[in-house]
């Protein structure tokens, strides 16, 4: 009788390297999108340049658009959101501030929580809520796209979770 093992890459099963995916992809995708709350494109003057790329002579300015970072730019949500969901009766108004605070934050940490591998398991049902919350808001207010979005990602965290097991890296498990 054989005992049939399991191929592997590099020692990885499989199932070890589909969770490895899985975790990278929800890990970033959770940081990049915390991350992007805390964007803007503003406008600012710069010297207009010549052909050799130096300023030019005559010392015009043109507006240039970039995209910064900091913390005096977080949005949780953008406006045109925040005002439908105001004006949704069975979304308690009192929820949301608290809600739209803790969203950029959640997203981050939670991000870098999978990445690193920390307590993988209770950080993708964490993930799972947080996706849900989002999908209930949406749902209330008729963004179709936007709930099928969020689905997709409740599905792989939930793919992920049956996978936990096979994690190889990380710091805790839970």
């Amino acid at each position: 009788m054989s005992t049939l093992t399991p191929p592997t890459v590099f020692g990885f099963t499989g199932h070890s390297l589909a969770f490895l995916s899985l975790r990278l992809w929800l890990g970033s995708r959770a940081l990049i999108t915390g991350l992007e709350k805390y964007s803007a494109k503003i406008t600012v003057q710069e010297p207009m340049l010549d052909a050799a790329g130096q300023p030019d002579m005559s010392g015009a300015m043109m507006d240039v658009e970039k995209k910064v970072y900091g913390l005096k730019y977080y949005h949780a949500l953008p406006d045109s959101l925040q005002t439908k969901f105001a004006s949704e009766p069975l979304l308690p108004g009192f929820l949301c501030t608290p809600f739209y605070t803790l969203l950029g934050p959640a997203l981050i940490i939670l991000g870098v929580l999978l990445l690193a591998g920390v307590a993988n398991r209770l950080t993708l049902f964490a993930m799972a809520g947080l996706y849900a919350s989002l999908t209930f808001g949406l749902m209330l207010i008729g963004q179709d796209a936007g709930v099928s979005w969020l689905a997709i990602h409740v599905g792989l965290v939930a793919l992920a979770l049956t996978l936990v097991d096979h994690n190889r890296f990380a710091i805790t498990r839970a």
